[in-house]
């Protein structure tokens, strides 16, 4: 048997769909900027940094951001450690990636380039990545085996 809708019937569908479908597509499109915060230390450097534990606010992560001041970054927080990459696809400024271990030791860095594709990955699995304006690292000479405090690494 066919089912059959009437045209009115089904553009009123359509509609109501694609309305609710909207607001997520738009908000994918802007940045998060009220997720969860925590403190970190990279010696005498106090860094504010936002926590993306969810799939969805790592996948986000800082998508869509125009700056960020330079004693903020992201914390990626993962269930489980594990090879970790990532790109820049829809991030519009410069960052660089520091995977760190449980223990809060930087175990490689990643300058990552605005809207690429390419993909920087962790040397070992880890469960965190911090991701910094591009430059903040080497700015404070701070290279892999450095170790960070605060937040997580409080132990």
């Amino acid at each position: 048997m066919l089912f059959r809708v009437p045209a009115v019937r089904w553009l009123t569908l359509c509609l109501c769909a694609l309305a609710w479908l909207l607001p997520s597509a738009a908000s994918a499109q802007q940045p998060q900027m009220q997720l969860p915060r925590t403190k970190l230390s990279a010696g005498m450097h106090l860094l504010d940094v936002q926590v993306a534990q969810t799939p969805q606010e790592r996948q986000i992560g800082l998508m869509f951001r125009k700056e960020m001041p330079q004693h903020e970054g992201m914390l990626f927080v993962f269930e489980q450690p594990a090879p970790q990459c990532f790109w820049m696809r829809n991030t519009l400024i410069p960052l660089t990636a520091a995977f760190v271990a449980d223990d809060g030791t930087i175990l490689n860095l990643a300058d990552m380039k605005p809207q690429s594709d390419d993909s920087h990955c962790s040397v070992k699995p880890v469960r965190y990545v911090l991701e910094m304006n591009q430059g903040w690292f080497a700015r404070r000479n701070i290279q892999a085996g450095y170790k960070l405090g605060g937040g997580p690494f409080s132990r």
